[in-house]
């Protein structure tokens, strides 16, 4: 007799449940043709040269190739899969980031600029996303302090708010009648969470750029928080003295908050947060469910910017 088991998915690997429907519509009206006929993601890697830092843990690196091939990228499609295997088409360079609002010098930064301006290091941080798994990635990037020091933040501003690209022709996720999400992918931050020191913006991991499907060329990595926090493929950063909309939040306000830090004692409406499953654990299914931590275990650093906030009201 077969001594395999048949595997449970978790409920919490669709996020939202409406999502997947759309899902469903999209490929009853052929857009998931559309998609088979585009070739794999096979952007070449470049090596960085970034410096290691004091910013570690102690917890096993989950391998690059789960990393890689194993997450949420909705603009290539709502599948984990989907991004690895349909953003071949895109074209990470040249870019460039707008960044603008309430500053005293408004800049446009080249992606070469970026890269001579701000030496990157090596910033090895749990993941933890909101469907309830998590990783450990080694990224390199810079602080995103260091940019918006360079376009002097006025004092009116209390937030920044951060725009995804919009590129249909190269975007498969972003094609077609039904949409899952509304575009361009939008996320934001308190200017205080912006300036901290473990708030990034990578432009790497395993010291190689980005891949394709993990936000090329430049993304958004804030590990006290839940994934979806951390827009990627990054083409405008405002500052502002209102609150930014953020996609997730505007999607389904009840479900994810603006806040979004990760929260055992603060239950998703459909799953519990109490615990996670490490991708490539090296269990006998390739992961291992553990305790989830407060702040993704980043509370001595960054419990101090939530004092007195009621956590339950702002997740």
């Amino acid at each position: 007799m077969s001594t395999y088991r048949t595997l449970k998915v978790p409920a919490s690997e669709i996020t939202p449940h409406s999502i997947w429907l759309r899902r469903r519509e999209l490929l009853a009206t052929g857009a998931g043709a559309t998609f088979s006929l585009l070739a794999p993601s096979l952007a070449s890697a470049m090596p960085l040269n970034a410096a290691k830092s004091m910013y570690t843990v102690a917890d096993k690196l989950t391998p690059k190739n789960d990393v890689t091939s194993y997450n949420n990228f909705y603009e290539f499609g709502v599948g984990k899969s989907d991004p690895s295997e349909y953003s071949g088409e895109f074209k990470p360079l040249p870019w460039a980031i707008k960044v603008d609002g309430m500053v005293g010098k408004p800049c446009t930064f080249d992606f070469g600029q970026i890269m001579k301006t701000f030496p990157s290091e090596e910033r090895v941080y749990r993941m933890r996303c909101v469907e309830a798994w998590s990783m450990v990635i080694p990224w390199d990037g810079f602080p995103l302090s260091a940019l918006l020091d360079k376009v002097e933040p006025l004092g009116s501003a209390k937030y920044v708010a951060l725009q995804g690209v919009v590129r249909p022709s190269e975007m498969p996720g972003q094609r077609g009648l039904i949409q899952p999400l509304a575009w361009p992918y939008v996320e934001g931050l308190r200017l205080d969470e912006a300036f901290h020191p473990l708030t990034i913006l990578a432009v790497g991991l395993y010291g190689e750029t980005l891949p394709n499907q993990n936000g090329a060329p430049i993304r958004l990595v804030v590990p006290w928080k839940y994934g979806f926090k951390g827009i990627k493929s990054i083409v405008r950063i405002t500052l502002t003295d209102q609150q930014p909309p953020t996609t997730w939040n505007v999607t389904a306000r009840d479900e994810y908050g603006f806040y979004a830090n990760v929260n055992p004692h603060v239950p998703h409406p459909r799953w519990s947060q109490a615990t996670e499953r490490r991708i490539g654990a090296g269990s006998f299914f390739g992961s291992d469910r553990r305790p989830t931590l407060m702040f993704n275990g980043y509370g001595d650093e960054v419990a101090h910017l939530y004092a007195g906030m009621d956590l339950r009201t702002y997740f």
